[in-house]
């Protein structure tokens, strides 16, 4: 099945049922690797969606049959990601005082409750109104409080998501640090680069951008090279290939594209980041984890 334009989801069924396996394995992460990640949250909100196979993932109950879920490649993929992304916004927070941060499509990430921000940082959560609604009501059922001031901002990032952004408090004369982490190949080409676009006229100088992508000329090849991908389930225990949930199409170079609207970039691959946290490597050289590389950027002042 191909991806349609205006296509709807929720955590249980299509592209959302990445934020919940992606939360169900930061479970995991959590539990292996305490002293790089730590999301309390994530097994309560995976129990919360319900679906049966992530809650076992995520509470690490699973049977022999679905054990190769719990790779020790894929788990640290999830644990370099994770940590990289806290750093960025730790840093951006911390070192370089930025008190505006902006998750794009958050999913089921909790950092505004589980990262240790400074006083008077906004957090803005983006996500579909139903993804954010239900983050929102499952954090305050299990008692989480946020470390950060938390708006939610409820709408697709294919439509006008800028309008809501500003409409929820965003700033676009201050500072802000950019995260987009497992987005952009469930953005078709053209809303990728206008993502990139908005992002930019939104920046003030000094703003801060980190995004995760697949460095690959063709995503969904790259995926289909991957002999060790396992299908999602939904909630009904159906399976789907993850490779029905991306756009294919040519795409701009991540890079290249944020250095031509006056953004410096550096650039790690995944590769890199597994040794920098002293995590195991990817054994399959066809693997998709190998192929992720991870891109932060400045907004110099004056632009």
């Amino acid at each position: 099945m191909v991806r349609q334009a205006n296509d709807t989801w929720d955590l249980t069924s299509g592209v959302g049922v990445t934020a919940t396996s992606c939360a169900a394995t930061r479970a995991v992460a959590s539990r292996r690797y305490p002293h790089l990640v730590c999301d309390p949250y994530a097994e309560a909100l995976v129990d919360a969606v319900g679906i049966d196979a992530y809650s076992k993932l995520a509470r690490g109950e699973l049977t022999s049959e679905n054990a190769t879920a719990l790779d020790e490649s894929a788990i640290a993929y999830t644990v370099a990601r994770t940590k990289f992304f806290d750093d960025f916004l730790l840093d951006a927070a911390i070192d370089y005082g930025i008190r505006q941060v902006v998750i794009l499509a958050s999913g089921l990430d909790t950092r505004a409750h589980r990262l240790a921000w400074p006083p008077a940082t906004v957090v803005f959560d983006v996500d579909q109104p139903e993804v954010v609604s239900f983050k929102t009501r499952t954090l305050h059922r299990v008692g989480a409080a946020a470390a950060a001031l938390t708006r939610d901002v409820g709408v697709d990032l294919r439509d006008d998501w800028a309008t809501a952004l500003e409409t929820a408090g965003f700033s676009t004369l201050q500072p802000t640090a950019w995260i987009a982490e497992g987005l952009f190949g469930y953005l078709p080409p053209d809303a990728q680069d206008r993502l990139l676009d908005q992002t930019t006229a939104l920046s003030a100088s000094t703003s801060r951008l980190a995004i995760e992508y697949v460095d690959a000329p063709n995503l969904i090849e790259a995926m289909n090279a991957d002999r060790a991908s396992s299908a999602l389930h939904s909630a009904d225990g159906a399976s789907e290939s993850t490779t029905n949930l991306v756009y294919g199409g040519p795409r701009h170079i991540i890079g290249d594209y944020l250095s031509s609207l006056k953004w410096s970039v550096s650039e790690v691959k995944t590769a890199d980041l597994r040794m920098r946290y002293g995590l195991p490597r990817a054994t399959d050289p066809d693997s998709l984890v190998n192929r992720f590389a991870y891109v932060s950027a400045l907004l110099a002042p004056g632009d």
